[in-house]
């Protein structure tokens, strides 16, 4: 009876010491999109024909301002992008901007999928990271007060 109880405790022992010896559980990291990462050179070989090309930044206002976008874009948050696909060009060549890649990947992958011309995605701040420069946008102050006398004085006229 003894032996069996040091047999068990050995069992139990071996199998914890396995258990605790196993790594932990990394959270899987997302699906890597099917489009093509831009390296800078290719993105600014696309900005060079303006004309043919559409920025789609799909970052919230406030990731715009704090680190900086591009000239010209057409923003839409991710979450509405299926919602606003008409009003994409599908004669422009795409490419889907984001902070570091992940949201802009799943949005090209949606917009191939859709038959829009995707020439693929870019990161921002892996965009400047590489030497590229962001445009960064002042926010205006926010209006205090009534309006001046100057103008009032064109909206009081126009009511007469």
């Amino acid at each position: 009876m003894m032996l069996k109880r040091l047999l068990i405790l050995a069992a139990a022992s071996s199998a914890m010491s396995a258990f605790a010896a196993e790594p932990a559980a990394v959270p899987a990291a997302p699906p890597k999109a099917l489009a093509h990462e831009l390296t800078r050179a290719e993105f600014e070989q696309l900005l060079a024909r303006p004309n043919e090309l559409l920025i789609i930044d799909l970052r919230r206002p406030d990731e715009l301002t704090r680190i900086g976008g591009f000239p010209v874009y057409l923003s839409i948050q991710s979450q509405d992008l299926e919602q606003r696909l008409d009003w994409i060009p599908k004669g422009r060549t795409i490419v889907t901007v984001s902070n570091h890649a992940a949201r802009s990947g799943r949005a090209a992958d949606l917009l191939t999928a859709k038959g829009f011309k995707v020439a693929g995605l870019l990161g921002a701040q892996t965009y400047e990271e590489q030497g590229g420069k962001l445009t960064r946008v002042e926010v205006p102050p926010p209006r205090t007060g009534t309006p001046t006398a100057a103008a009032a004085a064109p909206a009081a006229q126009a009511r007469k």
